[in-house]
């Protein structure tokens, strides 16, 4: 995948597919320790020892319309060409955490991409999902929480295309108050 975003789609794809009513996003850009960290964390069904074993597997997936399953093999591919690595954790019943982490000036770390407008994509398709994205710099930590958001919106569908578009510019206006790394 050519960028961040991307990964985080389908990493969250995958947690909504499991049944994630709670997916926690974070971006941690360590630059002090030359450091960049991805966290998605949900509380879906969770994979038993087995599965968990497997899934850096490309032909592991859980998919019944295709045989291979790309997305955490490419994710853990792009981590460790960086010098980084790629950790899974999960318990049946419990959910998934997953970390990646990347060295933060390698040459060969994808690029962010349009994080707000995937952040805002998944949840507007999403609206009965708890999205929390927050994203840590050295010049500060912004947090975009859905449960907030809808209590600002009261009425209003986050599914509206105008609040989608007011979503996504006031995500990318708090990320580069905190300087983030595009």
């Amino acid at each position: 995948m050519k960028d961040l975003a991307l990964h985080i789609l389908d990493i969250a794809q995958n947690s909504i597919s499991a049944k994630a009513s709670l997916i926690r996003i974070t971006i941690d850009e360590d630059k002090f320790n030359n450091r960049y960290v991805l966290t998605i964390e949900d509380n879906g069904t969770g994979m038993s020892p087995e599965v968990l074993a497997k899934v850096t597997d490309p032909y592991t997936t859980s998919r019944k319309t295709r045989k291979v399953g790309l997305g955490i093999p490419l994710l853990k591919l792009n981590a460790e060409l960086t010098n980084g690595n790629l950790e899974i954790f999960s318990e049946l019943g419990v959910g998934t955490k997953l970390i990646a982490v990347f060295e933060f000036d390698h040459i060969d770390r994808v690029p962010i991409g349009d994080i707000a407008g995937v952040i805002v994509m998944l949840a507007s398709m999403n609206p009965n999902l708890e999205f929390i994205y927050k994203h840590i710099t050295p010049r500060g930590e912004y947090v975009f929480d859905t449960q907030e958001i809808k209590i600002v919106l009261d009425d209003l569908s986050i599914q509206t295309i105008s609040i989608q578009k007011y979503l996504k510019e006031m995500i990318e206006e708090n990320l580069k108050e905190i300087g983030y790394d595009q």
